[in-house]
C-alpha cells in the first residue's frame, strides 16, 4: 500500500529558497527508508512537507495517504498528522510532566476519551519500548536514550502508518542509538512505514533499508548502488 507519493515536487525552506527540485520519493506500508546527505541539504525540509509543517506549491503529484496535500484545506491536516508518529532529536517532552502524563496529554488532544482506555494504551506503548517502570518518571530523571524510548511510545499512541524521526540519534552514545534503530526497525516489521534521516553509516550498515540522499539540490535513492567509501564521504558531517 502506498503512503507517500511524490512526483515532481520542488521543495522550498522557510526563508522560500529552493532547497530540494524534482524529487521523486515512494513510501510504501512498512518499509524502512533512511534519508542522508549533509546539513542544509534539504533533508529536514523534504520530512517537514510529509508532516504537513512546509507547504508544497510545486508538484506534479504530491499525495500523504491518498491525500492530494497541494490543495489540503487546513482544517484536514489535524487528521492526517494523526496518521504518523514524529520523533525528534531534541525529545520535545513536556519537561514539567511525567512520562505518563506527556503520553495521557497527547492522547486527551487527539480525542481519547476514557481513563481506561487511556491507561490502557499508555501501558501497550510503554510495554513496546520497554520502559513500563519509568511510568511516573520526570523527563529529567531519564537518560536520553530513555527519554527518546518514551518519545519513540509517544509516537506510537494513536497506531500510526507512518513514523518520521528526524535525526532520532543525533545526541546519543552509539550503543544507545543501535537500540534506538533496532527499535524503529522492529516497528518497521509490524506493518508501520519508518523514515529516518541519519549521518550514523554504522547502523545503515547494520540496520539494512531504502537509502535516499539529500545532495545539490536533488534527492536521489542509493540503495546499494555505492561503495562503502563513496556512502561515508556523502553522510558524513564536514
Amino acid at each position: 500500500m502506498s503512503l507517500i507519493s511524490y512526483k515532481n515536487v520542488n521543495i522550498y525552506q522557510e526563508t522560500g529558497e529552493l532547497t530540494l527540485k524534482n524529487v521523486h520519493f515512494h513510501v510504501d506500508e512498512g518499509e524502512f527508508i533512511y534519508l542522508i546527505g549533509r546539513v542544509g541539504s534539504g533533508k529536514s525540509s523534504l520530512l517537514k512537507t510529509l508532516y504537513l509543517e512546509l507547504d508544497i506549491e510545486e508538484a506534479d503529484e504530491a499525495m500523504v495517504f491518498g491525500q492530494n496535500i497541494v490543495k489540503l484545506r487546513r482544517k484536514h491536516v489535524p487528521p492526517l498528522r494523526r496518521k504518523m508518529g514524529i520523533i525528534f532529536q531534541d525529545f520535545k517532552l513536556l519537561n514539567e510532566k511525567t512520562v505518563y502524563q506527556n503520553l495521557r496529554f497527547v492522547l486527551k488532544a487527539t480525542g481519547w476519551k476514557t481513563k481506561e482506555s487511556i491507561e490502557k494504551r499508555i501501558d501497550e506503548v510503554l510495554t513496546d519500548v520497554g520502559m513500563t517502570d519509568k511510568k511516573d518518571a520526570l523527563p529529567h530523571e531519564l537518560s536520553g536514550g530513555e527519554q527518546q524510548r518514551i518519545a519513540i511510545a509517544r509516537a506510537l499512541l494513536n497506531n500510526p502508518q507512518l513514523i518520521i524521526a528526524d535525526e532520532p540519534t543525533g545526541n546519543l552514545d552509539p550503543e544507545t542509538a543501535d537500540g534506538i534503530v533496532a527499535l524503529l526497525r522492529e516497528i518497521s516489521q509490524t506493518g508501520t512505514a519508518v523514515i529516518m534521516s541519519t549521518h550514523n553509516l554504522g547502523i545503515i550498515k547494520k540496520y539494512q533499508g531504502i537509502i535516499y540522499r539529500c545532495e545539490d539540490g536533488h534527492l536521489e535513492e542509493v540503495s546499494g548502488q555505492e561503495s562503502q567509501q563513496t556512502e561515508e564521504a556523502n553522510i558524513t558531517e564536514k
